[in-house]
């Protein structure tokens, strides 16, 4: 496995734990832990005993969004003397962190974000583009740019009205307001509130095992067809799946599942 600095991960069976681990720091995110966060994802992707994955943060937060040093550090970053590549570097800059926490979606297998504590602006463009969101009672969500003087650039504006609504979404992007885990609950952001933080990732990874423990390739199928789904129309979207399954249907585990069913026995399937 590789070695990380802003992250620790965990194999259990065959659920990857990718924790923040900036404790210290809630969590915020540098520029070596939007980089690694999209090393892991890739990495998940390509593993063939990972078959689903629980993203969550070590101490008390989730996330609390960019690291302010890093914002900071922009200026500095892109500094050209011509204006126009200046701009340039600024616009690529901005698309590499689009890029870090599109990974989540872009890994074929499920992502299960576990939040406990804040996660803020940027911490809530990642657990938007996971799979689906648990949450601990103490959970706080929030789109925090506009309190800083920006827009929200890698990812909430485009995710969170089509989880929430446009009413909610634009209600959160424009005041910056908090929103609690029950609200969260309400709101479908996430799919259930458990009583802490040790409780949110117990139940994240028991539902990752139960994914894990289905057939490789119906899953990793299903979250494509879901993201394709998403941002096509139903016909688009039915002739997509009509495509894949032309192509993949015709698989070993079909087989193993049919044959399992009929002995009332568990399933076993190959990575």
């Amino acid at each position: 496995m590789p070695q990380w600095n802003t992250l620790d991960i965990a194999i259990h069976d065959k659920v990857a734990l990718i924790s923040f681990n900036r404790a210290d720091k809630a969590n915020a995110l540098n520029q070596a832990m939007w980089q690694e966060l999209k090393h892991a994802m890739e990495w998940a992707d390509g593993e063939p005993t990972v078959r689903a994955v629980v993203l969550a943060g070590k101490g008390k937060h989730f996330c609390s969004g960019i690291d302010l040093s890093m914002l900071m550090g922009v200026q500095a970053a892109v500094q050209d003397e011509c204006e126009a590549r200046k701009r340039e570097k600024l616009r690529r800059l901005i698309l590499d962190l689009q890029a870090c926490v599109s990974s989540l979606e872009q890994c074929r297998k499920p992502v299960i974000a576990a939040i406990h504590g804040a996660c803020l602006g940027g911490g809530l463009d990642i657990a938007l583009a996971a799979d689906f969101r648990l949450a601990a009672a103490d959970a706080v969500f929030g789109v925090r740019e506009v309190d800083i003087g920006m827009v929200a650039d890698v990812g909430t504006l485009q995710r969170l009205p089509g989880v929430v609504g446009q009413g909610i979404a634009r209600e959160m992007a424009l005041t910056g307001r908090d929103m609690l885990a029950e609200e969260a609950c309400r709101t479908q952001l996430v799919n259930r509130v458990l009583p802490d933080g040790a409780a949110v990732l117990a139940d994240a990874l028991a539902t990752a095992a139960l994914i894990a423990g289905k057939s490789p390739l119906a899953v990793r199928g299903s979250k494509e067809i879901l993201n394709y789904g998403r941002d096509h129309s139903v016909a688009d979207g039915l002739n997509y799946v009509a495509t894949w399954n032309a192509a993949m249907l015709l698989s070993e585990d079909i087989q193993k599942a049919g044959m399992a069913a009929m002995t009332r026995q568990q399933a076993s399937f190959r990575d």
